[in-house]
């Protein structure tokens, strides 16, 4: 197993992942994003995110991208410079092997090397082996907090009431 910095030429791969991710969470259908978006967003002159990831060797000696740590910057009130992970994604084929964690300590190790005060993200509550995961490893899940999101077509129905 190989952890490095993603680049253009896995957003195919990490888009997969990302589908994969979104089957898993009951909501295939959410995924409206493109390679062209993750090349774009990722690796313009002002990224908006970076991304790990976790690569093999296959059966067919070909390396393959099993897994990703999407983050991307915040910057809290609070604590100054944040990490947010976005997604942490496994192929279901190599959940159970430590890669998982692996990518997780990078993140961590990223965190450091930066400075930043807090490293924070979300999880479904429905999903206990994450949970656990994320307990087992000192993270706190903030049990008072909900999150809050607006949609687009919440956007531009808020913004029809103005």
């Amino acid at each position: 197993m190989n952890i490095r910095k993603g680049n253009p030429e896995d957003m195919k791969s990490v888009l997969g992942l990302i589908q994969e991710l979104a089957i898993f969470e009951k909501e295939p259908e959410a995924v409206v994003i493109t390679e062209e978006d993750l090349i774009r967003d990722g690796f313009g002159e002002k990224p908006l995110f970076h991304v790990f990831v976790a690569e093999i060797e296959n059966d067919q000696k070909q390396k393959e991208i099993v897994g990703i740590a999407l983050y991307y910057y915040r910057y809290s009130t609070w604590k100054g410079k944040t990490i947010h992970l976005e997604d942490l994604i496994v192929k279901e084929k190599m959940r159970g092997t430590g890669l998982g964690s692996a990518l997780y300590a990078e993140i961590m190790k990223q965190g450091k090397k930066d400075g930043v005060r807090r490293v924070e993200w979300n999880v479904l509550a429905w999903n206990t082996p994450a949970v656990n995961f994320y307990k087992n490893s000192g993270a706190k899940i903030l049990e008072d907090w909900q999150v809050v999101q607006m949609d687009e077509a919440g956007v531009n129905a808020f913004l029809e009431k103005l």
